[in-house]
């Protein structure tokens, strides 16, 4: 666990989740992409190649800017970190919506060859998120105050 995290329950549970979504999902949406690659060469052409590169390309790099600000917040408090996740993935949506939009116009590549591999990418890595979520030991739930870990009927404390 890096020096910023030390002392914050929930950094260590956000870098571990991070790490096992890594190990888990990069090899299957290589081979999503280089899937989609394949077929679109085969099907289409050059084209297809390039549409299912570009398409596969955005959706590695939208996964892994998830994973980068998931190390990056980690270590912040428990609502900035679910600030970041919800504002992080409104911002992936529009950017990718925008580069969507922007790459339909290009003949070099072929639309739907680039529309099928991004998807079929983002569900194979969405798909890994969950497998390693439910394979990680992390807890989710963490309770800070020491009497209610020892005593789970004890009452919670008056504020």
């Amino acid at each position: 666990m890096s020096g910023r995290a030390a002392g914050n329950p929930h950094a260590g549970s956000v870098l571990t989740l991070a790490r096992a979504v890594l190990r888990t999902a990069l090899l299957p949406a290589l081979a999503a992409i280089a899937a989609g690659t394949v077929v679109a060469t085969l099907l289409v052409g050059a084209t297809g190649l390039y549409g299912a590169l570009v398409g596969g390309g955005v959706a590695l790099a939208s996964s892994l800017a998830t994973i980068g600000m998931m190390r990056f917040s980690a270590a912040l408090p428990v609502t900035v970190v679910m600030l970041v996740a919800l504002g992080g993935y409104g911002l992936k949506l529009i950017g990718l919506l925008l580069v969507m939009l922007v790459a339909q116009g290009v003949s070099a590549w072929h639309p739907m060859s680039l529309a099928l591999t991004f998807l079929a990418t983002v569900l194979v890595w969405a798909g890994a998120e969950v497998v390693a979520f439910r394979r990680t030991p992390i807890p989710t739930l963490l309770i800070d105050d020491p009497r209610l870990i020892d005593d789970p009927s004890a009452d919670r404390p008056e504020r």
